[in-house]
């Protein structure tokens, strides 16, 4: 029988979100790939540094223990030989990494369809973008975020935004459009209706599935947490949204314009998701962080 990614929680990541591979990209960018090329070669046989997602993908690759039920691709757009240096970067720190594709500058997300990914990170935002507008859960790794030392060695801690992230950006519209009474209007008359899905939402739906499946005895835990600007009475609808979609979170924070940062300072998630790059920029300064380059605040 074939082996299929249908049931498996799967991410699609770059090697410059896994490793720290900034050196290397700043040669990439001058836009002499041989120099790329050829730097990578000279460093096949040196391990490259733990980059901004590696703890989050570490802990995600401990939910395998005893039932296998992430898989990791590496989708790069660096070349086949450069892949091997990423490859074997995973095989040194221990990252049990089976599966890449590597594209040579060519944009590599066409191929979230076939790996069936409940999730793509790059640093590249063109990439992400694309993938967004495809319908794929992408978001953009800030290379520049803190690595955060978690006290939670046995916990999986992820923390969403809300509009335009976990939920779709209609009732950003109407606050962008007519301001904040008209968005607290806009959701007390819609409480009872929930929002349509936000890119991400699938991401949260395949967490939730692993949630459920774990016992008391699985060696990774999985807490989620909503980080929303929204207060009350607008927290409802998104509490409600939850509800329909028959999904729980563990903590919810509704926030009120409060900065996020102080909070998640206090969650100490792995890695945070949020649509407006100014709360990426807060929360950077926290934990790893990655921009979700969609909705009406992006569409430029």
């Amino acid at each position: 029988m074939a082996f299929t990614l249908e049931d498996k929680l799967v991410v699609a990541i770059s090697s410059r979100a896994l490793f720290d591979f900034e050196e290397e990209n700043r040669v990439y960018e001058e836009g002499d790939l041989r120099a790329y090329e050829a730097l990578q070669r000279s460093r096949l046989d040196v391990p490259a540094k733990p980059g901004v997602a590696f703890p989050l993908i570490r802990k995600l690759l401990a939910l395998n223990a005893g039932a296998r039920r992430v898989e990791v691709v590496i989708l790069s757009r660096s070349d086949p030989i450069s892949g091997l240096r990423a490859f074997s970067s995973a095989r040194e720190h221990g990252l049990a990494i089976e599966r890449g594709v590597f594209t040579r500058g060519r944009a590599p997300f066409g191929y979230l369809q076939p790996l069936n990914a409940s999730l793509f990170l790059s640093a590249n935002r063109d990439d992400v973008r694309d993938a967004l507008a495809a319908g794929f859960p992408a978001a953009r790794v800030l290379p520049e975020s803190a690595r955060m030392a978690s006290k939670y060695p046995h916990e999986i801690r992820i923390a969403f935004d809300g509009d335009a992230v976990l939920f779709s950006d209609e009732a950003e519209r109407v606050f962008q459009r007519n301001g904040l009474q008209a968005f607290v209007g806009h959701e007390i008359d819609n409480r009872n209706l929930p929002l349509a899905d936000g890119p991400l939402k699938p991401l949260l739906e395949a967490l939730h599935r692993l949630q459920n499946l774990a016992d008391a005895a699985a060696p990774m835990r999985i807490r989620t947490a909503l980080v929303t600007a929204r207060s009350a009475p607008a927290h409802e609808r998104a509490i409600r949204t939850l509800m329909a979609w028959n999904i729980e979170i563990d903590e919810a924070m509704f926030l009120g314009g409060l900065e996020k940062g102080a909070f998640l300072r206090e969650f100490e998630p792995d890695f945070f998701f949020d649509d407006q790059i100014r709360h990426c920029e807060s929360a950077r300064d926290v934990t790893a962080t990655g921009h979700v380059v969609s909705g009406i605040v992006n569409a430029s």
